[in-house]
């Protein structure tokens, strides 16, 4: 690569930078393939853990970077990615929480403002050729800075193999705490961890106690279930327990209290944008119960008609988050249209954890359209059963005089 005649063009650039394996090797394929390239580190704290933050700028910097900006973005990712989303309802699949795709523009969208601040010409991911993530990240590139050149090394370079990536990083002296036995490939966030690869590429495979980081197997929870208290306001989590918390703050508690219990595990067979499957196992235990508690206070307060339109919405929302198509007209249409369906989704909900399962047990809202004096199986002065006769007869003209024309 070193011998290789240096592209031109590119006088600096910023990487989404996470220390491992694939951008420890970007770093000096930039400058062996750029000339006069200088590279910023950029690293988004979306909530993976402190320990994944531990060394990065000094690692950055012995791999060739010329400095390293590391931007808390948990608050922010919290309130302005999931908080939003959740509220539309949006389950890619019937099944998948979004974890991952709902974190990408909040870091694009920091990397294209570091790309500003320093001057660069250009900003690069380490994301494959064969995932969803490059779209998501050069999608938001396309809408926050189409000037910006992106890099992407896995659609560029020769190498195709973790083993090719060690071997690179030898070559030169960088030192990795990668290795070529590393069975899984996880990303994590304040709302979740993913999984994949290893034992898991093979559907046929039950993903091993080995696979699971945040939450307890259901069989080993505790024995006697856990009730958590929420207060919801327009569709937002503000209170866990009668405890006043920042949405990250009660996310944390939330994964705390509900990983202990096994809630939150999912095992998924997902459509990727690019057309193949892959399987995945994500853990999203507070995420699960936010989610619980939400459509609880929604039984509530939403009539017949409100909520099949926010299930609509939810259904567009979970494909245009999973594509990446965050920063567009539509999603900040189907955002305004949530929003104004959760200024009445206000109330209390007690949720039942136990051996994997998040159950809404208790809830109440001021708002509510449940009404006991209508809905009772008892004697009521409120509701003349005769009236039904009148509404069942016009509901179904329709139908009636189709019948009597097919006779």
């Amino acid at each position: 690569m070193s011998n290789a005649v240096k592209k031109t063009g590119v006088k600096k650039v910023v990487l989404a930078y996470s220390g491992g394996l694939d951008t420890s090797a970007i770093i000096p394929w930039l400058k062996e393939t750029y000339d006069n390239c200088e590279i910023v580190a950029f690293c988004a704290d979306v909530g993976q853990g402190e320990e994944e933050l531990v060394g990065l700028t000094e690692k950055a910097l012995a791999s060739g970077a010329s400095e390293c900006h590391i931007v808390d973005l948990k608050e922010e990712f919290v309130a302005d990615c999931i908080y939003p989303t959740i509220a539309t309802g949006a389950i890619y699949e019937g099944t998948y929480l979004l974890g991952t795709s709902m974190a990408r523009p909040i870091i694009a969208k920091a990397q294209v403002e570091v790309a500003r601040k320093v001057g660069a010409d250009a900003v690069c991911h380490g994301c494959t050729g064969k995932g969803n993530d490059q779209v998501r990240f050069e999608g938001c590139f396309a809408a926050l800075a189409p000037d910006l050149k992106v890099i992407a090394p896995w659609r560029e370079w020769e190498m195709r193999s973790r083993e090719d990536l060690l071997a690179y990083l030898a070559e030169r002296n960088i030192k990795t705490s990668a290795s070529a036995t590393k069975i899984y490939s996880r990303d994590a966030n304040a709302w979740h961890i993913s999984h994949e690869g290893g034992e898991l590429e093979d559907p046929w495979n039950e993903p091993s106690k080995g696979v699971w980081t945040l939450t307890v197997a259901p069989e080993d929870a505790p024995n006697e279930p856990e009730y958590v208290s929420l207060a919801i306001k327009n569709g937002r989590v503000t209170h866990v327990n009668d405890e006043a918390l920042s949405p990250y703050a009660a996310l944390m508690k939330l994964n705390d209290i509900a990983g202990k219990h096994g809630v939150g595990r999912i095992d998924i067979t997902e459509n990727r944008l690019v057309g193949m499957k892959s399987r995945g196992c994500y853990e999203t235990p507070g995420g699960t119960v936010m989610f619980a508690g939400l459509r609880a206070i929604e039984e509530l307060v939403l009539d017949k008609t409100s909520r099949t339109w926010r299930e609509q919405i939810a259904g567009q929302m979970s494909h245009l988050v999973y594509d990446g198509r965050w920063f567009t007209p539509l999603c900040k249409s189907l955002i305004a249209a949530s929003e104004s369906l959760a200024e009445s989704v206000n109330g209390d909900v007690v949720i039942k954890l136990y051996k994997g399962q998040a159950t809404a047990v208790k809830k109440r809202s001021p708002n509510s359209l449940y009404s006991e004096s209508f809905a009772t199986f008892g004697e009521d002065d409120v509701y003349d059963q005769k009236h039904a006769e009148g509404f069942i007869r016009l509901y179904s003209l329709a139908s009636r005089i189709r019948a009597l024309n097919t006779k």
